[in-house]
């Protein structure tokens, strides 16, 4: 399994811009092969913080997901509200168990 954490920072009053957008683009991105989740939280004690958790089958999905009309939309329209520069951690995971 391969996992994306994003970290991303706009002024409050832009967050539910960006928020509006990476929400408007989840069922493709879910829709994509190799998906396994995506999901979107808003900071609760950072009116400007946003993460994204990405959840894909293995790192060439998420390739492909980086490649996508539906990243290149977000982009065009977050990056612009960005306060900073954004932080992606990826990781390379095994999954132990589901409980």
């Amino acid at each position: 399994m391969f996992i994306a954490v994003l970290d991303l920072r706009t002024a409050s009053t832009d967050r539910a811009a960006a928020l509006a957008q990476l929400d408007s683009e989840r069922n493709e991105i879910l829709a994509m092969a190799g998906n396994l989740d995506f999901r979107v939280y808003a900071a609760r004690d950072d009116d400007g913080a946003v993460a994204v958790i990405h959840e894909w089958v293995d790192e060439p999905s998420f390739a492909a997901y980086l490649s996508s009309e539906a990243f290149a939309r977000s982009g065009e329209m977050i990056r612009p509200l960005m306060t900073a520069p954004p932080v992606s951690r990826r990781f390379h995971a095994d999954l132990l168990e589901t409980v």
